[in-house]
């Protein structure tokens, strides 16, 4: 489902008006992983998410590039809690509200949905 994905794919993992965020070496951000030969966005995004966090996700619903042209899919979660493996800790692993999110530099297209899905 969809074409083969290229540079670095961002996960917006949602669930209950919070997105999942991920220790980087600058700080907060979304999960994010490159493709291998022939994934597509969806793809990368799940297995991105997995590998690092454990938990399952649904990356059917990418959104359109903003104008930063960043690969961006929304990855609603499907297990409750993480699967062991991950490669991140549960300190590096962080559910903020979406209103928090949107704020923490995240891509365009990433930052317009939470945005749109916040409570004013």
């Amino acid at each position: 489902m969809g074409e083969r994905a290229e540079g670095v794919v961002w996960a917006v993992v949602a669930d209950d008006g919070q997105v999942l965020l991920v220790a980087r070496a600058d700080g907060w951000g979304l999960p994010s992983g490159t493709p291998e030969p022939a994934e597509t966005a969806g793809a990368t995004a799940e297995r991105a998410v997995y590998e690092l966090t454990g938990y399952l996700v649904d990356g059917s619903q990418p959104l359109r590039p903003a104008d930063d042209g960043l690969t961006v899919v929304v990855c609603p979660l499907l297990s409750e809690s993480p699967s062991e493996g991950a490669s991140l800790t549960q300190e590096e692993i962080r559910w903020v509200p979406f209103a928090e999110a949107a704020d923490a530099g995240l891509p365009g297209a990433a930052r317009d949905y939470l945005r749109g899905h916040t409570s004013v």
